[in-house]
């Protein structure tokens, strides 16, 4: 299939784990697509992994940092030639006990995986053509279901969630996408099987564990590039969540 072709891609956190997947799967369907990630060494290795008819371009810049972000977005559309679709990928993940959460942890988690997503957002749209422009927010499964441990995370992801909605009733008029996908347990570094410190209690993980067991990030990539394609030229303002079943 080459259902991206000719159509332009910024996408965040691409160094790895579902970013990188979802980087592969795109210039496998034709897309062109400008990478980002914070880790140098992470995109060249995903830029040198990928294959196909289309093409990656990659930059290294911290989503948290607004200069960085108005940088980038002005870097991606010269280069690209316009920008039809933004995936945020980009994000950090913590467990901790809400006894030993620290400001500093709430700060980080809220600037990269909330205010990351809203200035790429802010700086991208006025990019996206209308009609055509598509947006795709990676939240989780944990912005709706509570998880022990994740309290500042599942916040934060829960923050992607409601702004990734809300976001798609202010650009619907326009006619530009946006999706929410909310995968559950994923193999990554991000979100790996030894996430849980040896001194908690994992007992409730085991008991909303999917029958599929945890996602590989391609899995999640695929949904992602359905959500940006035009075969889901009808869908915005809908969560898809991805989580294995771990929830029903």
């Amino acid at each position: 299939m080459n259902r991206f072709e000719d159509v332009k891609v910024l996408l965040t956190g691409a160094g790895s784990g579902i970013g990188r997947a979802t980087a592969l799967r795109l210039v496998s369907e034709g897309a062109a697509v400008y990478a980002v990630d914070l880790s140098g060494e992470g995109l060249a290795d995903t830029a040198a992994a990928a294959s196909g008819p289309g093409r990656i371009a990659t930059r290294v810049a911290d989503v948290a940092d607004e200069s960085a972000v108005v940088e980038t977005v002005r870097a991606a559309a010269a280069a690209l030639g316009g920008i039809d679709v933004l995936v945020n990928v980009a994000g950090i993940h913590r467990t901790t006990p809400v006894a030993r959460l620290t400001v500093a942890d709430m700060e980080r988690l809220f600037a990269v995986n909330v205010v990351g997503t809203a200035l790429f957002c802010r700086e991208t749209l006025p990019h996206l053509p209308d009609h055509r422009g598509v947006i795709v927010n990676v939240a989780s499964s944990a912005a709706a279901h509570g998880n022990p441990y994740m309290t500042a995370y599942a916040a934060s992801k829960g923050a992607v969630l409601g702004f990734s909605l809300s976001l798609a009733a202010e650009v619907a008029y326009r006619g530009v996408r946006v999706v929410p996908v909310s995968p559950g347990s994923v193999n990554t570094p991000l979100a790996g099987p030894h996430v849980l410190p040896p001194d908690l209690d994992a007992s409730y993980y085991a008991r909303i564990r999917s029958p599929f067991g945890a996602a590989d990030p391609e899995q999640i990539a695929g949904v992602i590039a359905f959500a940006a394609s035009r075969d889901a030229g009808y869908l915005t303002g809908a969560e898809i969540r991805a989580d294995g079943g771990s929830h029903i």
